[in-house]
């Protein structure tokens, strides 16, 4: 009997899109955030994608300090592979969005593979009341900022995080990010297995269609071939049925409390641990299997979790 096909769940804990006042289980703590990530594996996921916060007020924060806080303590507990943002928020230079990955050697980091605009400031049409003065500032200001993820910036991350071993999640949000990184691939910067999350729904990148979903697969299809693994994020409420097309179209997930804070119409996730249980449904519903750390290890080319800096 032919084995089943094993899919690969990451969850992202915590992001920087998000606020506090959005929803009372964002994790904002250390132990917030590692307690979750560690639930999060034990309810299936592979893979956690980890920004870290101010514990008092939750801002985004990507000194490694902030990340020292909690990744001992995941790694302590799980064998889940951490995965570390290069991202970290819209408005922090390369420098500051790099330091946490330079430092601690991450098998995994994200890397955004152009510049773009960001809008989250639609979200002050739904969200009124704040707790912190820094979160209305924090929306209204991606109304006139440029993501910067320029071809330099891109070569720094590359050139940094590279000599420690670290293999990256290359998040493509448009068409033109998937060529960026085929250039990097034309340039030997880069080398298979590519491990691309294909981002829909974000103001700004690709839309949330089902024609988008298929564009972005056939896309990196006719460029990459059977060089990459393909995975996807979908945006608030298209987290789920984007998950859903492509599980079936072949490819892996990612689900979490930075990509939606909801569980279904008007219900708020209590937990990342209850949106990896929601796909999980999906996937074994479908006949198929959760990879584990291990198996998606094997998968990405992963160096393992006893070379990491943490």
């Amino acid at each position: 009997m032919a084995q089943a096909r094993k899919v690969i769940v990451t969850c992202a804990i915590t992001g920087s899109i998000h606020t506090p006042s959005m929803s009372p289980h964002l994790p904002v703590t250390p132990q917030q955030i590692a307690d979750e990530a560690v639930a999060a594996a034990e309810a299936g996921a592979a893979i956690v994608h980890l920004h870290a916060r101010d514990p008092e007020t939750g801002r985004p924060d990507q000194s490694p300090e902030a990340f020292a806080r909690f990744l001992p303590l995941i790694r302590q507990r799980s064998k889940v592979v951490i995965n570390i943002t290069t991202g970290g928020a819209p408005g922090m230079t390369v420098e500051e969005r790099l330091r946490p990955a330079k430092v601690f050697a991450p098998e995994l980091a994200s890397l955004n593979m152009g510049s773009m605009n960001f809008g989250l400031y639609p979200m002050l049409e739904r969200y009124r009341d704040f707790r912190f003065d820094w979160e209305r500032r924090h929306l209204e200001a991606t109304r006139d900022m440029v993501f910067r993820n320029t071809f330099a910036d891109i070569e720094k991350i590359l050139d940094t995080c590279r000599g420690n071993g670290t293999r990256f999640e290359f998040e493509c949000y448009d068409i033109g990010h998937l060529y960026n990184l085929a250039h990097m691939l034309d340039r030997r910067l880069v080398e298979p297995p590519l491990f691309i999350q294909s981002v829909f729904g974000i103001l700004g990148g690709i839309g949330t269609h089902p024609e988008d979903v298929l564009h972005m697969k056939r896309t990196a299809d006719r460029l990459f071939g059977d060089a990459y693994r393909w995975s996807v994020l979908g945006a608030g409420r298209n987290q789920m049925p984007i998950a859903a097309m492509a599980v079936a179209m072949g490819g892996h997930v990612r689900v979490g409390l930075e990509d939606s804070l909801w569980s279904g119409p008007g219900r708020l996730a209590t937990s990342n641990a209850e949106q990896v249980r929601k796909v999980r449904q999906i996937i074994e519903g479908l006949g198929l299997e959760l990879a584990t750390p291990e198996e998606a290890r094997a998968m990405l080319g992963l160096k393992g979790g006893d070379r990491v800096n943490f």
